[in-house]
C-alpha cells in the first residue's frame, strides 16, 4: 500500500461528533468527486471513488448528517486489472439539501468556490480540508521528494482551497496541470502540520520518522564530503610542498634555508601525510598551524623564484 493510500485509509476511519464538521467534510467529498444529476425534478448526487473506506465514509455521513437515501454500487474491473470503483448515490430531497452541501447558493445558482457557511469555524475548516484530501489529494512517500497536492477541476474551488490552507500558514500554491488545478505543499514542515490538523497522526509519525532519518543521513553525507574535500586539499598541498622542497634541495641545497625553514622542510619530507598542525607539534619549540603555514609559504615562494630563474 502506498503512503498516500495508507494516509487516506486512516483519515477515512476518523469519526467526529460535531454535525458542522461532518457536513463540511461531506461537502468537500461531494464537491471534489461528485456530479449532480437532475431528472424530472429528482436530484441525485453521484460520487465516485476507488477507495472502499472513503465510499463507506460518504455513505455514513450522508445517512447520519443529511439523513438522506443513499446506495452504493460496486463497479468491478477484473478484466482491466484495475481496482474496483465505488459509486455512492445520494438522493437530496430538494434544493435545501444542495444548499447545505454548498453546491447551490441561496438563490439556487451553482455555488462558486467554497460556501462560507461550511467553514465558519476552525474545526469545520479542518474537516473540509480532510474531505478535500480524501477526495482529490495525494502525498508522496517521504523517502522521495516532499510533495502533497489536492487536485480540483474548478478554478474557483482550487483558489478557495489554497486560501483555506493558508489560513493555517502552510504556504500553499496553485498550479495548472493540463485541465486540472493543483493545490500543493512542498515544505516538509507544512506537510507535517497539515497531516496533524486533519487527523492523520499515524501517517504524521511515519512521515516524521523518515524525515528525521533522511536529515541525519544527509548531514552525515555532508560531513563526509566536507572531510573528504579537506583531506584532498591537504594531500594536494603536501604534494606541492614536497616537490618545492626537493627542487630547492636539487638546486641551491637545503643548507641555504634558514634553520626554521630547513627544520619544517625536513619534517615535511619525512612526514608527507602530516597536517600543518601535526608538523607544528614536531618542531622545537612548537608552533601553531599559522606559523607552519607561514614557513611553507616562504619555501613555496623560494621554489617559484628558482623555477622562474631556470625557465
Amino acid at each position: 500500500m502506498s503512503f498516500s493510500a495508507m494516509t487516506k485509509e486512516e483519515l477515512a476511519r476518523i469519526t467526529v461528533p460535531k454535525v458542522c464538521c461532518n457536513l463540511a467534510e461531506l461537502a468537500a467529498l461531494v464537491r471534489m468527486d461528485g456530479t449532480l444529476q437532475i431528472s424530472n425534478q429528482v436530484y441525485a448526487l453521484n460520487v465516485v471513488t476507488e477507495s472502499a473506506p472513503v465510499a463507506r465514509k460518504i455513505y455514513r455521513l450522508a445517512k447520519t448528517v443529511l439523513k438522506l437515501p443513499v446506495d452504493i454500487v460496486v463497479r468491478r474491473k477484473l478484466r482491466l486489472k484495475k481496482n474496483n470503483s465505488y459509486l455512492v448515490r445520494i438522493y437530496p430531497q430538494g434544493q435545501s439539501d444542495l444548499q447545505r452541501l454548498g453546491i447551490l447558493d441561496k438563490d439556487g445558482d451553482i455555488q462558486p468556490g467554497i460556501a462560507d457557511e461550511l467553514i465558519k469555524h476552525r474545526c469545520d475548516q479542518k474537516a473540509y480540508l480532510r474531505g478535500a484530501f480524501l477526495a482529490g489529494g495525494s502525498i508522496n512517500n517521504p523517502e522521495g521528494t516532499y510533495h502533497l497536492e489536492i487536485i480540483s477541476n474548478d478554478e474557483h474551488h482550487a483558489e478557495d482551497l489554497c486560501k483555506l490552507l493558508n489560513r493555517f500558514h502552510l504556504g500553499a500554491k496553485v498550479s495548472i496541470r493540463k485541465n486540472w488545478h493543483v493545490v500543493y505543499l512542498k515544505e516538509s514542515e507544512h506537510i507535517v502540520d497539515f497531516l496533524g490538523f486533519i487527523g492523520a497522526h499515524h501517517a504524521l509519525l511515519e512521515f516524521e520518522n523518515v524525515r528525521v532519518f533522511k536529515d541525519m543521513r544527509n548531514q552525515v553525507n555532508r560531513l563526509v564530503n566536507c572531510e573528504t574535500a579537506n583531506l584532498n586539499k591537504t594531500v594536494d598541498a603536501s604534494v606541492r610542498q614536497v616537490e618545492n622542497i626537493r627542487r630547492i634541495s636539487r638546486t641551491i641545497g637545503m643548507q641555504s634555508l634558514s634553520e626554521p625553514l630547513r627544520e619544517i622542510a625536513e619534517l615535511r619530507l619525512e612526514f608527507p601525510d602530516a597536517s600543518l598542525k601535526e608538523l607544528g607539534e614536531m618542531v622545537h619549540p612548537k608552533v601553531g598551524k599559522s606559523g607552519v603555514n607561514h614557513r611553507m609559504r616562504k619555501i613555496d615562494e623560494l621554489a617559484e623564484k628558482i623555477q622562474e630563474q631556470n625557465s
